[in-house]
C-alpha cells in the first residue's frame, strides 16, 4: 500500500528501532511507496512512512533493493557533497564515502553482506542516517 510521505523533523529525528519478522506489512508499503515516487526518489526508510524501524528500499541501478536492520561495517573514500529528501524541503551539504561495506538481513530475514560504490553507496548512507535519527 503506498503510504503518505512523513514531514515532521521531530519523528524523523528518533532512532528507529530494529524490524522484526513481524514487520514484513511495513517492507511491502515501503517498496510501493518507494515505487510510487520514483519520479522523484531514490530511495526511503521506513520513518519516511511513520514507521520508527530500521529498514530502507533504494534504487540499485534499474533495480529496487530492501534492506532490513542495515548496518555499515567498513567504508572509504570520503567526499562532500550536497543532498536532497523527499521528507525535507531544499537540498543541504554532507559528507559521505565512495565505497561502504554493509551487513543487513534481506526481505526473507536471511542474513547479507553486500559492497556499493558511487552513488548507490550515498544513497544507502542517507537512508541509513534516516534509521538514525539523523537528517541532513
Amino acid at each position: 500500500m503506498i503510504r503518505p510521505i512523513m514531514h515532521d523533523p521531530l519523528f524523523l529525528a528518533q532512532k528507529s528501532e530494529p524490524a522484526t519478522e513481524a514487520d514484513r506489512q511495513i517492507i511491502v508499503d515501503l517498496m510501493d511507496t518507494l515505487r510510487a515516487n520514483l519520479d522523484r526518489c531514490v530511495g526511503m526508510a521506513a520513518n519516511m512512512i511513520g514507521e520508527k524501524k530500521r529498514i530502507i528500499v533504494f534504487c540499485n541501478g534499474p533495480m529496487q533493493m530492501i534492506m532490513v536492520n542495515p548496518k555499515i561495517t567498513a567504508a572509504s573514500g570520503e567526499y562532500e557533497t550536497e543532498e536532497g529528501c523527499l521528507s525535507l524541503a531544499g537540498v543541504r551539504k554532507t559528507r559521505r564515502y565512495w565505497k561502504i561495506t554493509v551487513s543487513y538481513q534481506d526481505q526473507a530475514f536471511h542474513p547479507r553482506t553486500g559492497t556499493f560504490e558511487g552513488f548507490t553507496a550515498q544513497i544507502i548512507q542517507h537512508e541509513i542516517d534516516h534509521c538514525d535519527g539523523i537528517l541532513i
